[in-house]
């Protein structure tokens, strides 16, 4: 075993069980016991141990760390829904655009589907040099097998740097199959991406320990390095009509194609509000607003500025709203032009939410709260008094 215990030293003291971060010590019979499912090696035990009763052999990690010298460019996955591409993807040809100049390089967008050549324009004058198109009918509509196969295939014969993908649904279910299969490292929900121009390696951010901290995560050894990224966090780059790109077409076996899962059928969403995150106006609600009654003053505003209405994960774990209005890090990721958080404090698993907003307007009767670090405009009172006056202002301007 890598890590024992020297029965005959151990006095049973406890001050390993005190000093371990995984609790994975317990004393029994006067002797520590430590259970391997929960030890991670890190020596805690073995460092405030003064009996030297802790026996931790340092072997060397034996891997074999793959050729990554031949690894070239920046791949954004295209995502598309009934043959439309979806915003995303023209978020992160945006972002890749500016992560390939620092590393020179160009940015190829992988688009799967059928009969999809009305889109590639649109593509390449949003920030697409390539275009790895692959059609075919069983192709047409998103499933895990096939579109899975493709990629994979794809990433072996022409070996991009770094991938990226949108993290909705799709990306999700899609990319973490790619990553399994070419054994390369992903990291998901990422807020923020970047080039270490001295290491020439993808610097990516993202939420972490439930948001307390913002983790910066690197994949040095393996290629592609692989990122997913939420809707609404980048913004597209301005379309550009004397861009050219290169659209270079691929077809694999048929067996490939092949899906262990049939489709049945595909039914749109209906939405009977403003939908949350293609909204240019949001007025969302916090624990400050005290009960699911409240919201009724944040939906009378939102009604007269035709608005969508939010809330803070802490509204909706009380059961005041349902998850799909949900924003921050485990709900939707927004930018609207102007957000109005409504009895918000500011977490930060509410704020990398909502942060790329246009213009915030915060309203909060603590002074301190950190939502107003954040704000454009900040006004410190009783919502409940002032949300009713801006719906009347707004009321009496717009009808103007």
């Amino acid at each position: 075993m890598p890590i024992s215990i020297i029965i005959e030293k151990c006095t049973g003291c406890t001050l390993c069980v005190k000093a371990c971060p995984f609790d994975a010590i317990r004393i029994m019979d006067k002797k520590a016991l430590i259970d391997l499912n929960k030890c991670t090696l890190c020596g805690a035990c073995k460092d405030v141990c003064k009996f030297k009763a802790v026996l931790l052999e340092n072997a060397p990690l034996k891997c074999d760390l793959p050729d990554i010298k031949d690894y070239k460019g920046i791949w954004v996955f295209i995502e598309q829904k009934n043959g439309r591409v979806q915003s995303v993807s023209y978020e992160l040809l945006g972002k890749a655009q500016e992560l390939a100049k620092k590393l020179n390089c160009q940015v190829s967008g992988i688009l799967i589907g059928n009969k999809l050549e009305d889109q590639l324009d649109e593509l390449v004058f949003c920030g697409a040099d390539n275009i790895y198109l692959v059609e075919a009918p069983p192709l047409a509509n998103f499933q895990d097998e096939p579109y899975t196969n493709v990629l994979v295939e794809l990433v072996k014969k022409y070996k991009p740097e770094i991938l990226l993908c949108g993290a909705t649904n799709i990306g999700r279910s899609l990319i973490s199959r790619v990553a399994i299969n070419i054994k390369a490292g992903l990291t998901a929900d990422c807020t923020g991406l970047d080039i270490d121009c001295d290491k020439k390696i993808l610097l990516q951010t993202r939420p972490a320990f439930g948001g307390n901290i913002m983790a910066t995560i690197i994949s040095p050894n393996y290629r592609p390095q692989m990122a997913t990224v939420r809707h609404k966090v980048f913004a597209p780059m301005a379309p550009d009509k004397k861009r050219k790109g290169k659209i270079i077409k691929e077809s694999f076996d048929p067996s490939l194609y092949t899906s262990r899962t049939k489709l049945l059928d595909i039914i749109e969403e209906i939405e009977s509000t403003v939908n949350l995150s293609e909204a240019d106006i949001i007025v969302s609600g916090g624990r400050g607003m005290g009960g699911p009654e409240n919201f009724k003053i944040l939906e009378e505003l939102a009604c007269v500025l035709a608005a969508a209405v939010g809330s803070s994960r802490a509204a909706v774990d009380a059961g005041w709203m349902p998850y799909s209005h949900q924003v921050g890090q485990t709900g939707r990721t927004v930018a609207p032009k102007i957000y109005f958080a409504c009895g918000i404090s500011g977490q930060i698993q509410h704020l990398v939410g909502m942060q790329s907003s246009k213009i915030i307007v915060a309203i909060n009767k603590d002074p301190e709260a950190p939502i107003f670090k954040v704000a454009t405009y900040g006004i410190v009172g009783d919502l409940f008094q002032i949300v009713p006056e801006l719906t009347k202002t707004f009321k009496e301007v717009l009808r103007r």
